[in-house]
């Protein structure tokens, strides 16, 4: 079973036992990855002039917070950034956000190559999304053994008749499939495709801790991408989630920063949180906005569908994607896309079971018990409030009531007090 798809025509074509013609979003992927780091950096160095931002480079070893500040220190350099929120992007090294549960993820691993070949048998527009074939493991026992039990799939792009991107992908394995195993099993599907290398232009060494526990949230760092657990659980994808939640967070991050100005001198000074307790109300404002309660149950969703992945053998995967892209677009592009709110999600649960042959049924039943029940334990607490903002609600309130009760007794204290003086006053004329 293999699926392609068409950068002329955004087609995926499924070729398999049922013939079934879907589509899929349009994707781009840079000829190389120096070349689009290298664009990024020119252009991050041509806006940081006119903006007054400025570059440092260096490995950070702590941040420190203190009396609302946070404080980034450098190795092996006496440099220290300062300011009030610190924002942490740096993937899955997890240095800086902390972790109140283990981080047991599963990962995906990929061995892939940009090659220069004598000739490859992929249609020029047409990008090889998924093959699942073994037929190429025939004369190889050991390495179709763990196959069946682990299985890989092939990506290939062609960038011309003698250019193209190649690679095998565990879609989701604990603990990973190796480097060393990933090459073995693409070299021999190249061999048996009949193609030839003459060049190795790149090669791509691919490991993504998928799923796993989020970092503690709300905490004083701040994160974004891997770092922040977005990483798609059950298919390792995170651009499209990256591009739609990083706007949200700089909105946030903004208004997080004008509160201690908007409780300053009228002139509008900035003001910088000058507390621990101001600073962690930002910061926990920004985590708010990073993972809704809504984004929280998606994500339980989708951790689910990694437990699953990580249990099926080749066959019963074939099965799964067979029943996968047989659901309607809305379902599948909205599940890859991480686009489905979670009422949505079990639509596309309950669809995807109706699709399934009835093997492929026992097997999400029998394999998918402990994920469901793993699933609900994490909903549980997203059905109260989860970030206590009722409870701070309700705190503003009573002391918002408790000022405006001082504010009305202080004049009428004062009017009593004036009332009482007024009469001994009079008394005293009286009797004298």
């Amino acid at each position: 079973m293999m699926y392609q798809l068409s950068t002329a025509a955004g087609v995926l074509h499924h070729i398999g036992p049922s013939g079934v013609l879907v589509r899929l979003l349009s994707c781009v992927m840079p000829s190389s990855h120096k070349d689009s780091s290298n664009q990024y950096w020119n252009a991050s160095a041509s806006l940081s002039a006119p903006t007054g931002v400025t570059f440092i480079t260096g490995k950070v070893d702590c941040v420190q917070h203190a009396d609302g500040r946070s404080t980034v220190k450098l190795q092996d350099s006496d440099v220290q950034v300062s300011g009030s929120l610190v924002l942490d992007a740096t993937g899955h090294s997890r240095r800086l956000v902390q972790y109140d549960k283990k981080f047991d993820p599963g990962y995906q691993g990929a061995y892939g190559i940009i090659a220069e070949v004598d000739d490859h048998p992929f249609d020029i527009d047409t990008m090889l999304f998924m093959d699942w074939r073994d037929d190429h493991l025939t004369d190889l026992p050991e390495v179709k053994a763990r196959n069946d039990k682990l299985p890989t799939f092939l990506y290939a792009m062609p960038f011309s008749k003698n250019k193209i991107f190649l690679e095998e992908t565990s879609l989701v394995a604990r603990p990973a499939v190796d480097f060393p195993d990933l090459k073995e099993r693409l070299e021999a599907r190249m061999k048996w495709l009949g193609i030839k290398v003459k060049s190795i232009e790149e090669e791509e060494y691919c490991l993504i801790p998928m799923g796993g526990v989020l970092p503690k949230h709300p905490q004083r760092v701040l994160g974004i991408g891997g770092t922040a657990g977005m990483v798609h659980p059950s298919t390792g994808f995170m651009v499209s989630r990256m591009l739609g939640v990083a706007p949200t967070i700089a909105d946030a991050i903004v208004d997080q920063l004008a509160k201690p100005t908007d409780k300053a001198t009228a002139t509008g000074a900035v003001a910088p949180p000058t507390t621990e307790s101001e600073a962690a109300a930002m910061a926990a404002g920004v985590w708010r906005s990073a993972w809704p309660v809504e984004r929280l149950r998606q994500r339980a969703f989708f951790c689910f569908g990694m437990d699953v992945l990580l249990k099926l053998n080749l066959e019963e995967t074939r099965n799964f994607f067979n029943a996968f892209f047989s659901l309607s677009d809305f379902h599948w592009h909205g599940f890859l896309s991480a686009r489905l709110g979670f009422m949505q999600l079990i639509s596309f649960g309950l669809s995807l079971f109706a699709n399934s042959s009835n093997q492929a049924r026992l097997d999400l039943l029998v394999k998918g018990l402990p994920g469901l029940l793993a699933m609900l334990l994490e909903l549980a607490p997203t059905l109260g409030d989860y970030y206590g903002v009722k409870k701070e609600l309700r705190q503003q309130r009573a002391a918002d009531l408790a000022a405006d009760s001082a504010a009305v007794a202080v004049p009428v204290a004062a009017a009593a007090a004036a009332a009482v003086g007024n009469s001994s006053s009079n008394g005293n004329g009286a009797s004298s």
